[in-house]
């Protein structure tokens, strides 16, 4: 039998209820009163209290939801995910579908811009030398170096962690002698051959994101019965293959590829059903900022236009406890972030 386990129910506070009648989310600061059990298609809700009645697989979905989640080791910073946390997104690329290329070329102006993103409050900056917008065209793997490693240098002697996102092996390489401490790969290290083994020598975090097709570039559309059980299955598979490989368990953190060959009705399920990627025991990452879905949903909103459904999406990411917010604007997103946390400081303490 499938079975999977979504929390639901949430608690403003856990001071009002009997300690067995609610459960912490993640080691975070959301606590949760029931679970929408999914079996066979079927859901129904049930008590947090009733999960050693559901079997072994619920049991064991119930222990990684509820345990903690192992600080990040990026180099000398060491990130607690016990709140969410934000990544500023750093593209140098000519065709980025949200800055047009505005800091292509120019590594001083890149760092410089990282740097900034860091001190508006970004745990960690996250660059990319390629597109991987539908129909970007794929960048030689010696130009993409090019691109990132000068800028990467830069920002890891001010101090700043660097992840880098990218599908190949080489730039993974290059990026982490030049200071990188994390690897952010849209095709969950299948589009490289080599990618996994880089990983897994380098013993840093990595990034595994969801696509349908990621040895092909991501975007295609396949249809599902269920997107929100198929993506949590197939992210499953992938992190046994990987730990399998050598990649351990705790330096994993998985994101369910909100705009990679998804529709609009899809993408909102996943936003919707966030909580249930806790049951794979890693950190989430969620990246929806300025993406086509509030366009979509806005009238057609360009990409510059994208502020307010980008922090919509980012509450409603730390609402499901999701630990990585990898966003644009990240002056706006922590502050948005800094008045959620403290609502819910307040509301732990009864009030």
């Amino acid at each position: 039998m499938s079975l999977h386990l979504r929390p639901v129910q949430f608690v403003d506070t856990p001071v009002t209820h009997a300690d067995e009648t609610v459960a912490r989310l993640a080691g975070g600061l959301q606590w949760f009163a029931a679970y929408e059990v999914i079996a066979d298609g079927r859901r129904r809700t049930v008590p947090v209290t009733d999960v050693a009645t559901l079997g072994d697989r619920a049991q064991a979905l119930h222990a990684a939801i509820t345990a903690p989640r192992a600080p990040l080791h990026l180099g000398e910073r060491i990130l607690r995910l016990d709140q969410p946390l934000v990544a500023g997104i750093l593209n140098v690329t000519p065709d980025s579908f949200s800055d047009g290329g505005r800091h292509h070329a120019d590594p001083h102006a890149a760092a410089a811009a990282g740097v900034d993103m860091a001190a508006a409050g970004a745990a960690l900056v996250d660059l990319g030398g390629e597109s991987t917008r539908p129909g970007a065209a794929q960048v030689w793997e010696g130009d993409e170096i090019a691109r990132i490693v000068p800028v990467t240098e830069r920002l890891a002697r001010s101090g700043t962690p660097v992840s880098i996102d990218t599908r190949k092996a080489a730039v993974m390489e290059a990026a982490l002698a030049a200071g990188a401490s994390l690897v952010n790969d849209v095709s969950a290290l299948l589009w490289d051959d080599r990618a996994l083994e880089v990983v897994a020598r380098a013993g840093c975090p990595v990034v595994l994101m969801h696509s349908p097709d990621p040895r092909e570039g991501g975007h295609a559309r396949t249809g599902y019965r269920d997107v929100l059980t198929e993506v949590f299955d197939w992210l499953e598979a992938r992190i046994a293959a990987v730990t399998a490989a050598g990649i351990e368990h705790g330096r994993i953190i998985v994101d369910p590829g909100i705009g990679f060959g998804k529709t609009l009705a899809e993408n909102l399920a996943l936003i919707n059903g966030l909580a249930i990627f806790h049951g794979l025991g890693c950190p989430i990452m969620l990246g929806a900022s300025r993406k086509r879905m509030i366009g979509a949903l806005d009238n057609e909103a360009p990409v510059t236009a994208r502020l307010g459904g980008s922090l919509a999406l980012a509450l409603k990411g730390a609402e499901a406890g999701v630990q990585l917010l990898r966003v644009h604007d990240v002056a706006a997103t922590v502050q948005a972030l800094k008045i959620w946390r403290g609502l819910r400081d307040r509301a732990l303490v009864g009030g």
